[in-house]
């Protein structure tokens, strides 16, 4: 074996998407493992990117936001109050 690593760079191959923010997370495994095999069945990617992809579909699906959904429910309170 002969190879001169001298003039490598350490770091990342592929640089991060500015937009996207690293965090550390907890998630039961059987949910790991379901989006693992949905990249399995699919020929590959990114586990990761399928949860995030699961999540904003999540938020988007919500029919109220949570503002508007409170002051609703302020407003049939108040009523059976006065």
């Amino acid at each position: 074996m002969n190879e001169d690593f001298s003039k490598g760079k350490r770091g990342a191959v592929v640089k991060p998407d500015p937009n996207k923010v690293r965090i550390t997370i907890r998630l039961d495994g059987d949910i790991i493992e379901h989006f693992k095999k949905q990249v399995h069945a699919s020929g590959g990617g990114n586990y990761q990117t399928l949860i995030n992809d699961a999540l904003r579909a999540h938020i988007q699906a919500q029919p109220n936001p949570l503002e508007e959904t409170l002051r609703k429910v302020i407003r049939e309170e108040l009523r059976h109050v006065g």
